[in-house]
């Protein structure tokens, strides 16, 4: 399967670079739009600045190119492409105003026009695609206010071929959530261009599609990332606003993804508004996510449970945390094996965290976060409780329950997964509690042996729970190493007790803040697995000042 994709890869390559294919995307342009998108994100001036000295900051990486825009450097990951190629930093251009922004904006587009305006990979990827029209077209104004008739004559020829090309890959190219800002795209296009080449109904017709198969019943999109709710969230909601601005019916179905997703988004926010790092989500920005919050304008406290994504919000006083029960999924063809992970907060400070995403060019590093061994969960013998194959996962799902009691204000879950029973005929089940007071977090791992595997299976291996804190928290071995003592910013003590292992504290890495690396620590329970059964029993427990 893989050989085939990359064969088929290969053909649309060679057919979309070819001067063929070129002169099929020629045709008739218009002069004018026939409504300008709204846009109400805010714009990040910091970024703004960064592009009047030449530096281009995306995906955790920077470029320095004060002479000409780099557009296709070497050494930079996907991401830092389809970042700059996107064009979203056209609203902060535009936020940070005056005469200079526009000449500078006006003339990246030039420079882009005159670089890339044939297809390259990535660059024309159906996604990126999408994002940079909608972006060009929101920012039409902008850009050709008062600027030379051949500008604008070049920019809406430009703006007619793009969309003609999505609207032959916006089904093609890309899946998931990269399919849903592609559709974003030429809906955008079919609503502002009189020359796009396709009709609204079409368009809806492949949003409602990808809706049904995406949106979860409990709101959760598929692919199981933080990131990935906020940002379908964020185009679903201007595409809602976009067809109210155009005086078009906004589709049910649209309406219920979106009351659906809200609440789900809450549900996976910690105290500093910022998001858990689960399945390649990092922190994210929590002005950007209270704003995907308002375009979408949905309302509903935080959900609590949700058992079709797999997200277990457990929440008491300041007190929370946030617990990986879904099986591995496939993000952008990297599976992140984090099942049964757990991430904690206590009011707007971090405490135990996954170590995150990486966002470069640097592959050992990108495998390493996708182990589970770089999330706050239970190892066996070094091994992921995914497998992990190159880029991909193994294609069966395994097992994942969950159980979900409250009483009195204080909460239990109670999870499994099968994920070591085919290599070590081991299950890993996690008991996490939360008293109502929110000052004690009890867990409790155990490895039961499953009946019928072979003997061999059964064998005494390493066994690991680790705990990776957030670089805030200061943590040191007390009583003995029999306990850690955990300090955080606001001079709040939690410390952490265990049995069933011996507790050690080594060093860890936190990619969560902008895909940028820092050092931290994690609190390791180390033992070994029996024939029959090994329980390892942990506390998080709020040190409470004498009075």
């Amino acid at each position: 399967m893989l050989r085939a994709h990359r064969v088929t890869k290969g053909i649309r390559s060679a057919v979309y670079g070819s001067p063929v294919y070129q002169l099929s995307l020629m045709g008739r342009a218009p002069n004018e739009l026939n409504l300008v998108p709204p846009d109400p994100w805010p714009s990040q001036s910091k970024r703004a600045e960064a592009l009047f000295h030449g530096n281009y900051v995306f995906a955790g990486e920077e470029i320095r190119s004060p002479r000409r825009p780099p557009w296709m450097p070497d050494g930079v990951s996907e991401d830092w492409i389809a970042a700059l190629h996107g064009f979203e930093w056209l609203r902060d251009l535009k936020g940070h105003g005056g005469e200079a922004a526009q000449r500078l904006a006006r003339a990246l587009i030039t420079d882009w026009m005159d670089t890339c305006g044939r297809w390259k990979p990535v660059v024309w990827r159906a996604d990126v695609l999408g994002q940079r029209l909608a972006a060009l077209l929101t920012h039409a104004p902008f850009l050709v206010a008062d600027s030379s008739d051949d500008f604008a004559k070049t920019f809406y020829q430009s703006l007619a071929k793009q969309t003609r090309h999505l609207a032959r890959v916006v089904d093609q190219d890309v899946t998931g959530a990269r399919r849903i800002m592609a559709i974003r795209g030429l809906i955008y296009a079919t609503l502002c261009l009189s020359s796009a080449p396709l009709n609204l109904t079409r368009v809806l017709k492949l949003l409602d599609r990808e809706l049904n198969f995406q949106i979860l019943p409990d709101g959760g999109h598929f692919e199981r990332s933080p990131e990935q709710q906020c940002r379908v969230l964020g185009d679903l909601g201007d595409i809602r606003a976009i067809l109210s601005e155009a005086d078009h019916v906004v589709p049910q179905r649209l309406i219920q993804s979106l009351d659906q997703m809200g609440p789900m988004l809450r549900g996976l926010r910690h105290g500093d508004g910022g998001l858990a790092c689960f399945n390649g989500s990092g922190e994210g920005n929590p002005t950007l996510i209270d704003a995907a919050l308002s375009v979408s304008r949905t309302d509903g406290q935080a959900l609590t449970n949700a058992p079709h994504i797999g997200f277990q919000r457990v929440a008491a006083n300041k007190a929370l945390a946030i617990m990986d029960t879904g099986p591995s999924t496939s993000l952008d063809g990297s599976v992140y094996a984090g099942t049964l992970s757990f991430e904690m907060s206590v009011g707007k400070e971090r405490l135990v965290v996954n170590c995150g995403p990486y966002r470069g060019g640097d592959g050992d590093w990108h495998e390493a976060l996708r182990r589970t061994a770089a999330h706050s969960t239970v190892t066996v013998d070094d091994t992921d409780s995914s497998k992990l194959i190159g880029t991909g996962f193994d294609p069966r799902p395994l097992p994942v329950n969950s159980t979900r009691e409250e009483q009195s204000g204080a909460v239990w879950v109670d999870a499994t997964h099968d994920g070591y029973v085919p290599r070590f005929g081991l299950r890993h089940r996690r008991r996490i509690y939360l008293d109502a007071d929110g000052g004690d977090l009890r867990g409790e791992d155990r490895l039961e042996r499953v009946e019928g595997m072979s003997s061999e299976n059964w064998q005494p291996r390493p066994l690991t729970a680790r705990f990776h804190l957030h670089p805030s928290v200061r943590a040191s071995l007390v009583k003995r190493n029999q306990a850690v003592l955990l300090r955080l910013p606001s001079g709040l003590g939690w410390q952490f007790h265990a049995q069933g292992g011996a507790i050690g504290l080594h060093d860890s890495v936190y990619f969560g803040v902008g895909g940028l690396r820092r050092r931290t620590e994690q609190v390791v329970l180390s033992s070994t697995t029996s024939s029959d059964l090994r329980v390892l029993k942990w506390a998080f427990r709020r040190i409470v000042a004498p009075s």
